[in-house]
């Protein structure tokens, strides 16, 4: 048996990696699922392994002692109530993103999981990927110089062939293209950056596309940041592009470049006049599966086993991104710049 229990709460296509990563991790199994489905446990536990038990009712699992976490795979718009009552459990929590729809929300998961004084991770899986494991060494070990310019973009097209269209084609579930998917971007642009954003200036836009008009906003949109140590930086996050997936990332730095896999470093010496290759795996597509939640995941177990915060994507991680995100949308719809100072006002 293993040491963690964690219960699933949701039962769509992220649960559907959600529950074989956990599985695959030395400390953690997958013991329940909560979903409003009619779904059969004996059947669940065929096609998962072990043993999971199936609530209709959150609360019910809740309760249940011998389960310690809980994967919040639901719908955005459900975050705040799932977590709030997770929380008041003492269940310490793996929260899919966007973390919340709205800086107020955000204010009060933060003070929620404060208070409960339990652990999180939150889905910027993305930060364990192979790519930005490689990229933030290359980083730290000086290999670029210092960073002054930075651009991460999210190229997505997600279209009625997609299965999260039917929901995250509403604004009120999705919030907008940043919250919905170009987080993963953003985060990562701020994670390889690694310095304070002091102001962002956002536009957003849609396609002409008779394919992407059920959107309830505009599906793409750009940001420009300024750091606090002068760096500037962009991100893209376009959910109407027709290509393929494309999570492009080029940093500029004052000995060198590094542009998706390839880079040039004259700290090292390499020829400036082509690239060199780094073996990464890089991120190329938007399907759950390909994610590496099972590296995340073995990491935020780990991190509970020694009674330590979860590394690179603890909430207070998340909620620094989410800030950026929530004033690069506030400036889309201001039409002007806006100072991260300003959210402390709202």
């Amino acid at each position: 048996m293993k040491e963690l229990n964690v219960g699933i709460v949701g039962y769509g296509w992220v649960a559907s990696a959600h529950i074989p990563a956990i599985n695959s991790t030395t400390l953690g199994q997958v013991t329940a699922v909560c979903s409003s489905r009619n779904l059969d446990a004996d059947e669940l536990s065929r096609k998962h392994g072990g043993s999971i038990e199936v609530y209709r009712s959150l609360d019910r699992m809740l309760a249940n002692p011998e389960i310690q976490v809980i994967s919040l795979c639901g719908y955005p718009e459900q975050r705040l109530d799932h977590i709030t009552r997770a929380a008041k459990a003492g269940k310490h929590l793996i929260i899919e993103k966007p973390l919340a729809l709205s800086l107020k929300d955000l204010r009060q998961i933060q003070k929620l999981v404060r208070a409960a004084k339990i652990q999180t991770c939150v889905g910027f899986e993305c930060r364990f990927s192979s790519q930005f494991l490689a990229t933030k060494a290359v980083i730290d070990q000086g290999l670029l110089g210092k960073l002054h310019y930075g651009e991460i973009d999210y190229y997505h097209g997600i279209g009625p062939w997609y299965a999260q269209f039917r929901w995250c084609k509403r604004k009120k579930s999705a919030g907008s293209s940043l919250l919905n998917a170009g987080c993963h971007a953003m985060d990562a642009l701020l994670l390889c950056m690694a310095d304070q954003v002091v102001e962002v200036a956002s536009y957003d836009t849609k396609s002409k596309s008779p394919l992407f008009a059920p959107y309830e906003y505009p599906s793409t949109s750009v940001t420009i940041l300024k750091f606090r140590n002068g760096a500037v930086g962009k991100c893209t996050s376009c959910l109407d592009c027709q290509q393929p997936y494309y999570f492009h990332t080029h940093l500029v730095g004052s000995k060198g470049s590094l542009l998706d896999n390839k880079f040039h470093s004259s700290a090292l010496g390499t020829n400036k006049a082509s690239w060199s290759t780094l073996a990464m795996k890089l991120l190329d597509s938007g399907d759950v599966s390909d994610h590496p939640y099972a590296t995340q995941f073995e990491a935020f177990f780990n991190a509970l086993a020694r009674k330590q915060p979860m590394p690179l994507t603890h909430i207070d991680d998340a909620a620094t991104s989410h800030d950026v995100i929530f004033a690069a949308d506030l400036s889309a719809q201001l039409g002007r710049p806006v100072k991260l100072s300003e959210l402390t006002r709202l």
